[in-house]
């Protein structure tokens, strides 16, 4: 694949990376616009009268708080940690921002709390979005990687939140884009992935069944040396208090929708959303994961190039699990990434990029339609991999 550099000739006006360029370019500034005005009007970063906005972000700073306090297991305690957040931000506020990550993201907790809210918020949000920017330009293979990740529009709803979801798509993408190269690395992003589980169910799956063992032993020993880090330097209250609290996090979210059904983007959700029981939405959620699993073993097993395994198996991680929001549909630039590396280097199919404009379209609109329009855009990329691959099997036949 061609590579832009400082030498290269401009871009040809039929060169599809002239479109990533422009499309990439125009919605950063979009972006960056929607962003100004919410912080001038004080509704991003700071209010009007200079105290921090409660966000996301907030749970996590007011965790690290507690631990560089000495009191590590209290994170788990609402009441405290509501106390800390409240502090943070100079005010009291509506929302409840809970802990339910593992003792092990204590330590980026505490690192973040070692600045004041707002420097840390900031900070957190620079970090991760660069380690995210890297990986999806690593995976894309050219210099226009760089702006199709500033400017992918999932990455709109992680900024605003001041979540994670930069985080975990830079280690899903790390792992996916380092593993035919550097199956260690790619390993020690999986075990670093273990602070969102659920992000990580399927990487198993097709790692044993393709006998990827590096990988598999790589990661195992990540997590357990990370677990192993936070026993020793928080002691065993807060694993004991997190398996406590997460029959409570489940009733919450999933049994009694206390963040809203339509914030959820996955099947499970739209069930919920469409009036459907808690039953029928496991069981529609699971059918999914199934049908999806399956596939993805028998793609990996497969002689398919290792783009498609690798923006397959991306994208399954996000309709596998019920437990996803706007903000962790950043992790779709992963299989977005994938399919541009492949279009660049053997051209565009015929509707593609509408799709794909599509798909951008579905997660702009969430601002406005606070509803699955997330599952949406999910199943289109999900499609958009499975007819490249099903393309790709027919071309072996024929051959």
């Amino acid at each position: 694949m061609t590579t832009l550099d400082a030498t290269a000739p401009p871009l040809a006006p039929t060169d599809p990376r002239r479109l990533i360029v422009v499309v990439g370019l125009a919605v950063l500034l979009a972006e960056l616009v929607f962003l100004g005005g919410a912080f001038f009007q004080g509704f991003f970063i700071a209010d009007k009268s200079g105290h921090g906005i409660a966000n996301d972000f907030v749970n996590v700073w007011a965790a690290g708080r507690l631990v560089l306090d000495g009191h590590a297991a209290q994170v788990y305690d609402w009441s405290i940690h509501r106390q800390v957040q409240e502090a943070a931000v100079g005010h009291a506020f509506e929302g409840a921002y809970r802990w339910h990550y593992p003792p092990p993201f204590l330590f980026a907790a505490a690192l973040a709390a070692l600045l004041p809210f707002i420097p840390a918020g900031l900070a957190w949000l620079s970090v991760t979005g660069a380690l995210y920017a890297a990986a999806i330009r690593g995976i894309v293979g050219d210099r226009v990687g760089w702006l199709f990740a500033l400017g992918f529009p999932g990455a709109l709803w992680n900024v605003t939140a001041g979540q994670n979801g930069f985080l975990t798509t830079a280690l899903i993408g790390g792992a996916l884009g380092l593993m035919e190269r550097q199956p260690v690395l790619a390993g020690c992003c999986l075990g670093l992935l273990t602070y969102k589980p659920q992000f990580g169910v399927l990487f198993p799956l097709v790692l044993v069944a393709t006998g990827r063992w590096r990988v598999v032993f790589s990661a195992a020993l990540t997590a357990i040396a990370l677990a192993a880090l936070s026993w020793l330097a928080f002691g065993s209250a807060p694993w004991l208090v997190m398996m406590q609290s997460l029959s409570t996090a489940n009733q919450l979210v999933l049994t009694d929708g206390g963040m809203g059904w339509g914030k959820l983007q996955s099947a499970f959700g739209l069930v919920r959303e469409l009036g459907g029981g808690e039953t029928l939405a496991w069981l529609v959620q699971g059918g999914l994961a199934v049908a999806i699993a399956a596939a993805l073993v028998w793609l990996w097993r497969s002689d398919a190039p290792y783009e498609l395994k690798a923006a397959a198996l991306a994208v399954g991680t996000v309709l596998v699990t019920p437990y996803v929001f706007a903000y962790d549909l950043v992790v779709l630039a992963v299989p977005v990434a994938f399919l541009l590396r492949i279009g660049l280097a053997h051209g565009f199919k015929r509707l593609e990029a509408y799709a794909l404009a599509a798909a951008g379209a579905l997660l702009l609109i969430y601002i406005v339609a606070t509803t699955q329009v997330g599952l949406a855009a999910s199943l289109i990329v999900a499609l958009l991999v499975a007819w490249r691959a099903l393309d790709t099997a027919r071309e072996r036949i024929r051959a």
